[in-house]
């Protein structure tokens, strides 16, 4: 009995504990040798891939800030002055001192000296604007305090977000006395100004045009959601008139601005610089692209930072690093120049239509077409029309715009490379030509549903749905066919 336990302990152990002698035994090690290759992007390859799809702007703004960090680099101006080049160092012992004594004024403080000092003047925003006509309006101090409440209580869209009652309990007096102070109020520019409610910013503004009265009066009291709804019929049996008088009323009460504060911001927009311009050739046949670096100052390395000799290794080195960063920024954004300039080039040479006949003419193309006809990676030419605004003969657009899909019936059906396929079918622009062309043509009397617009442009060789057609209509700012009907 006591030898069939221990063996049954043995057989238990066994299972329970690793088998580390037979497991060291079976264990090998093996060393191999295997080639492999990946791409590893370097600092230098990260900053000119920055580079490529930064703006003139951002790009002038980099140049500047290399240009006062690294003293390798200067500024190649054409308006530079004797004097000025004159002030540069001759050797290379007035980079030593630069970096020797820290207490020193920086020289290059030159560029912001040549820098047009142009103040950027912004709009007057609506608050200046009623604030100033309330200082002419009201002589008395208690009115023009509760005129600058009610200005204060004005949206951006010029309406009054309080109540008579709140504005006379903060003013502290009665609400009589704020009512003749907001009929004054309602006087001032823009007209509908001061308004509780969209109904009262349009009557004011009929008032002052001497419009408020008959149709256009009823429409505004009792009928805009009703014309909003673009329910002509049911106003007219309300009215007892004809719709044809609804409508033409209509039409002068959409003449009004139902947002009269939109006209006033608290900047002025800013101009866009293209990037890019293209103008046609002496004779018209053909198209230049140039490159705007009017605004990009040209860099070129310090001829006097080259001499070395006699300085000790570590002024060397230093100056070497310098040295190859500044010739690295300068290879970059000229790699970055001849790359927009490729990639715009063949843009152009797939978009000869478009260039003479405008955007009914725009043809479908994708950056991997681009980029087998520039032979660069699609990652570049991502990078190359990005930020970038080019100006055409007819109009200044942001590059990425020429870049549409497909919308032919027969490219679904194709089995044709990207190469063979660009520049052939119909993009969105093209489509959206077609509604409009279609919408302004059509008999006002009867004009065409989303549904009859789909079926011409399929007829036309579009692929698009009725909900295509109708998120493009309303795109192009076209009401719908029941809205646009005139009776």
């Amino acid at each position: 009995m006591t030898q069939t336990l221990r063996m049954m302990a043995v057989a238990l152990a066994r299972r329970l504990l690793p088998p580390y002698r037979r497991s060291d035994m079976a264990m090998q090690q093996n060393l191999s040798m295997g080639l492999s290759q990946h791409l590893v992007m370097t600092a230098q390859m990260q900053q000119a891939v920055q580079i490529l799809q930064l703006s003139s702007t951002e790009l002038s703004a980099l140049v500047e800030r290399e240009f006062l960090e690294n003293p390798a680099l200067e500024l190649d101006y054409a308006d530079v002055g004797e004097a000025q080049q004159q002030e540069m160092p001759d050797n290379a012992r007035a980079f030593a001192d630069y970096l020797g004594d820290d207490d020193l004024s920086p020289r290059f403080s030159r560029l912001e000296e040549r820098r047009p000092d142009v103040a950027d003047e912004a709009g007057r925003s609506l608050e200046e604007e009623l604030l100033e006509q309330a200082r002419f309006a009201f002589a008395d101090e208690c009115d023009r305090a509760i005129a600058v409440f009610l200005v204060g209580s004005t949206d951006e869209n010029g309406y009054l977000t309080v109540s008579v009652e709140e504005a006379a309990r903060v003013s502290q007096t009665d609400a009589a006395h704020v009512r003749r102070v907001l009929r004054v109020y309602q006087t001032f520019e823009p007209a509908g100004v001061g308004a509780r409610d969209l109904a009262e910013c349009l009557r004011i503004q009929a008032k002052a045009q001497g419009i408020y009265e008959g149709l256009v009066a009823h429409l505004i009291d009792a009928h805009l959601a009703a014309l909003a709804d673009a329910k002509i019929r049911e106003i007219a049996a309300a009215e007892g008139c004809s719709p044809q008088e609804v409508q033409q009323a209509a039409d002068i009460v959409r003449r009004l601005d139902p947002k009269p504060g939109r006209a006033y911001g608290g900047r002025t927009a800013e101009r866009i610089v293209p990037d890019i311009v293209v103008r046609r050739t002496n004779g018209g046949a053909g198209y230049v692209v140039e490159l705007t670096d009017a605004r990009v100052p040209h860099l070129c390395i310090a001829q006097a930072y080259r001499e070395t000799d006699g300085f000790d290794e570590a002024t060397r080195s230093y100056i070497q690093k310098r040295l190859s960063a500044a010739s690295w920024l300068i290879t970059s954004i000229e790699q970055r120049r001849t790359t927009i300039r490729r990639v715009v080039e063949a843009i152009l040479r797939a978009q000869q239509d478009y260039l003479a006949h405008g955007e009914a003419a725009l043809r479908p193309m994708t950056m991997k077409q681009i980029a087998e006809a520039t032979e660069l990676h699609e990652s570049t030419v991502s990078r190359a029309v990005a930020n970038k605004y080019i100006e055409l003969p007819h109009g200044t657009m942001p590059l990425r715009r020429l870049f549409s899909a497909n919308l032919s019936a027969s490219a679904k059906e194709g089995k044709a490379t990207d190469a063979e396929n660009m520049g052939k079918g119909h993009t969105a622009a093209a489509a959206k030509a077609a509604i409009r062309q279609a919408i302004e043509t059509e008999d006002a009397h009867h004009p065409l549903s989303d549904q009859k617009i789909c079926t011409l442009l399929t007829g036309q060789g579009f692929a698009v749905s009725r909900r295509t057609v109708m998120k493009y209509r309303e795109q192009l700012g076209y009401p719908s066919s029941t809205r646009r009907r005139r009776y």
